[in-house]
């Protein structure tokens, strides 16, 4: 065992099991060993996976030309851009990028906020993005933006929610109960047990789904407890998510019938996620019409969903290859990263593109919902 999963027993001795949330949490946070802060490149070629701000430049662009749009719609004045998660930093420098090249539309020197609480993640991000320091700010929530009082902005994402700690169910005899880890034989295994929230009894009634006899699935309670935050210090604004995953009809079909945690290792996927603790990514497919349904409770309307195929279209990321400098290397280049990114047994399918607002009179049209060609 390793020095992670010998604290995780020691836990489970001491305690009792643990909910998959709660071991989850520890697998990729725990300070010392956990996945996301201990050291080593995470993400690209020499990590575990990619991002689509990895593959090109381009995703990047796009992203910005649509935060130019809610910006404008907005009004610049006062507005907070903030990204949850920056991850290395990559989609923040080509987004800044992008801004610093649309002074017309954009104000010179907008505050661009970091919600990242990983010391490590801010250290890489800051060497990344230090020629846009210091434009960039980093925070540990939201309330410090406006001195703890609701402020207009725009708050974005890019694979974030997948990582949240889930809770896993199972549908036992017609009971809903919940999946633990426990400790046995010198291994971790899993353990049925009631469940540790009365949230999680209530989440699929709300959500109009049942579960079918036997079928396991995931509760994402973080991702509502986000979307609730959101909503007390958002006033006036949009909310953007992109992020793999499915509504819960699509998520929740037989063909998912043990779930959607998957684990990620070397560009290397499997369902382990209780062997080789914090030496892997842990991720599982985000619940859109739960972002979407209890989004409302808090204020945030959904303007739009659809995948980022159709939304990359929308804000012409294809017009890129009509440029007439490139040279037919780049060129080349360039149409494999927008395969990757554009076509549906790629990420382009794969990946949903979620669009809230909250405080704005009726409901705006956007270009990344338009879908338009790719040119």
């Amino acid at each position: 065992m390793n020095p992670l999963e010998k604290l995780i027993a020691q836990e489970i001795a001491e305690h009792g099991p643990i909910s998959f949330a709660c071991f989850m949490e520890r697998a990729l946070y725990h300070p010392a060993y956990g996945y996301y802060t201990r050291p080593g490149k995470k993400i690209g070629r020499q990590g575990d996976y990619y991002t689509s701000a990895h593959v090109s430049s381009l995703f990047g662009q796009a992203v910005a030309r649509q935060l130019i749009e809610m910006g404008t719609i907005l009004g610049w004045d006062g507005l907070a851009l903030v990204e949850y998660g920056a991850g290395e930093g990559f989609l923040a420098r080509d987004i800044l990028a992008t801004l610093a090249q649309e002074m017309a539309a954009v104000p010179e020197g907008l505050p661009y906020y970091i919600c990242e609480k990983s010391p490590s993640m801010r250290e890489r991000q800051g060497s990344l993005l230090e020629p846009f320091l210091p434009q960039v700010r980093w925070l540990d929530d939201l309330a410090e933006i406006n001195e703890g009082k609701p402020f207009k902005g725009i708050i974005f994402s890019n694979e974030l929610v997948d990582a949240f700690p889930v809770h896993r169910v199972k549908l036992v005899e017609g009971e809903l109960k919940e999946i633990y880890v426990d400790y046995r034989d010198g291994k971790l295994v899993e353990a049925l047990g009631p469940l540790s929230d009365p949230r999680l009894g209530e989440y699929f009634p709300f959500l109009g789904f049942e579960l079918q006899e036997g079928q396991e699935a995931e509760i994402n309670l973080l991702a509502l407890d986000w979307l609730a935050h959101i909503g007390r210090y958002l006033s006036c604004g949009f909310v953007l998510t992109i992020d793999y995953g499915y509504e819960v009809k699509e998520l929740a079909s037989p063909v998912r019938f043990a779930g959607t945690v998957m684990c990620y290792r070397q560009h290397r996927a499997d369902a382990e996620a209780l062997e080789d603790v914090g030496m892997k990514d842990i991720t599982s497919h985000v619940n859109f019409t739960a972002l979407m349904k209890y989004g409302e409770q808090h204020g945030l309307q959904t303007v739009g969903f659809t995948n980022q195929m159709k939304f990359l279209a929308g804000l012409g990321i294809g017009r890129a290859l009509e440029d007439p400098s490139l040279n037919p290397w780049e060129r080349q280049k360039m149409a494999l990263a927008l395969k990757e990114l554009l076509m549906p047994d790629r990420m382009g399918e794969r990946f949903r593109v979620l669009i809230q607002q909250k405080g704005l009179p009726g409901v705006p049209e956007l270009l990344g919902l338009k879908g338009f060609a790719l040119g």
